[in-house]
């Protein structure tokens, strides 16, 4: 197990060192233990490089802001590794990470499989709750459904060490970090870039996967070139664990085709055994203008105001808000200047404005935009605890009563926000 930077990942070798590499990555909330069931198959033909999310797997606590800069951090480690040429096999967020380097570094990956992947995973909206949930509960909440979102039914009651396995991996794992993973994953969006990549692809999903299924897939299949189709039977998002046969099987076939191009110089507990034999069914800001200066091509803030007011208050809201165009001019007041001019500086950050925007609301008695910005300000990353230390510092300087009116809508939103 090798010693990581901020700028590099924990990673293992198996393998000859003389071998092509083939590098894998892990999902959301598991280890590199995922792929055991591949290794004893897989190299005997491969120098297998598995890698961990940060935070997971007893990797340091080294949250990161995109998939991108995960991507980063894993071709630094390669570099180190003397690694210039490799295969790429990732499932889910490993799978992102896998399209990321598709488009960034082609040159890098000579070959790519996508393991319960997608182009775009759920809404923006979705993974940045998730990260409000995990927040104010920790990660138990996840632990406990994971089973049955990474496993089909009859394979977690039929294998209950995995599943505590399982279970085990979120719940030891960094919440800051799982937390970055989930706003790296909302403003993850490659669909309209599929088109470009020009890497042979396996894209490989279980046939029950309700988290990134067939539909999927095939949105993958029909935007890349070159890539091809397989689904497993019997499998479920953690197809690598469910099937290992037939994910092994699918991965050697597709793999070895392009082992001449990959030639390269030179904490968590491993997966349980299986109980029982599994069968395989196979953007350059503009200059700063000196002030009192006109500056005719600056460019119009409103469409960097409504990204920015999408991704704090979520889109559900926003669509609602711009709703029937009756108050559309006022819509793109708010958008253009509001969020577009006075949000987007970045002098003070989200959470300080968020923290500022709450005590103005409170003090002058604007309840409906206080439960707006309660919800904003747990996507921003304040917690509850915060949140009531901001209504109790308002109730000082902005008066009991208008304290507790806030309290309790405050209180509200919490609940409904933070309940798993």
């Amino acid at each position: 197990m090798s010693q990581t930077s901020p700028n590099t990942l924990q990673y293992r070798t198996d393998g000859p060192e003389d071998a092509p590499v083939l590098v894998l990555g892990p999902s959301l909330g598991t280890t590199w233990h995922m792929w055991d069931r591949q290794i004893p198959e897989l190299t005997r033909q491969w120098r297998v490089v598995r890698f961990d999310l940060p935070g997971h797997g007893g990797a340091p606590a080294h949250p990161f802001a995109s998939v991108a800069e995960l991507g980063d951090r894993l071709l630094t480690t390669l570099d180190e590794l003397g690694v210039q040429r490799f295969g790429y096999a990732g499932c889910s967020f490993g799978g992102a990470v896998g399209l990321d380097l598709a488009l960034r570094a082609p040159h890098r990956v000579a070959s790519l499989a996508l393991v319960a992947t997608s182009p775009r995973f759920g809404s923006p909206d979705e993974f940045r709750q998730r990260g409000v949930v995990v927040r104010a509960n920790g990660l138990e909440p996840m632990a406990r459904t994971a089973p049955e979102q990474w496993f089909t039914p009859g394979f977690a009651a039929a294998q209950p060490a995995i599943v505590e396995w399982a279970v085990q991996m979120v719940r030891t794992t960094d919440p800051g970090c799982y937390i970055s993973a989930c706003e790296a994953l909302a403003v993850f969006d490659v669909r309209e870039a599929l088109g470009r990549i020009g890497i042979p692809a396996l894209v490989l999903v279980g046939s029950e996967d309700q988290v990134t299924g067939p539909a999927e897939a095939r949105t993958l299949v029909a935007g890349i070139a070159d890539a091809r189709l397989a689904v497993v039977p019997g499998a479920s998002h953690l197809a690598p664990v469910e099937q290992p046969a037939a994910v092994t099987d699918l991965l050697t076939g597709h793999f070895a085709g392009t082992a001449h191009d990959t030639q390269s110089t030179p904490a968590a507990p491993p997966m349980p055994p299986v109980s029982a034999p599994v069968v395989p069914r196979a953007e350059i800001a503009p200059a700063e203008m000196p002030s009192g200066t006109a500056d005719d091509s600056r460019p119009d803030p409103y469409e960097r105001g409504l990204k920015l007011r999408r991704e704090v208050l979520g889109d559900a809201h926003v669509d609602q808000a711009l709703g029937d165009g009756f108050d559309e001019d006022f819509q793109s007041l708010v958008t253009r200047y509001a969020w577009g001019e006075i949000w987007s500086r970045e002098a003070l950050d989200r959470r300080t404005r968020s923290a500022v925007t709450l005590t103005a609301l409170i003090a002058g008695g604007h309840l409906d935009a206080l439960a707006d910005h309660t919800r904003a300000a747990l996507r921003n990353g304040l917690t509850p605890a915060e949140l009531r230390e901001i209504v109790l510092q308002t109730a000082v300087y902005c008066g009991l009563p208008a304290a507790d009116s806030a309290l309790r809508v405050v209180r509200r939103v919490i609940l409904e926000d933070t309940t798993p």
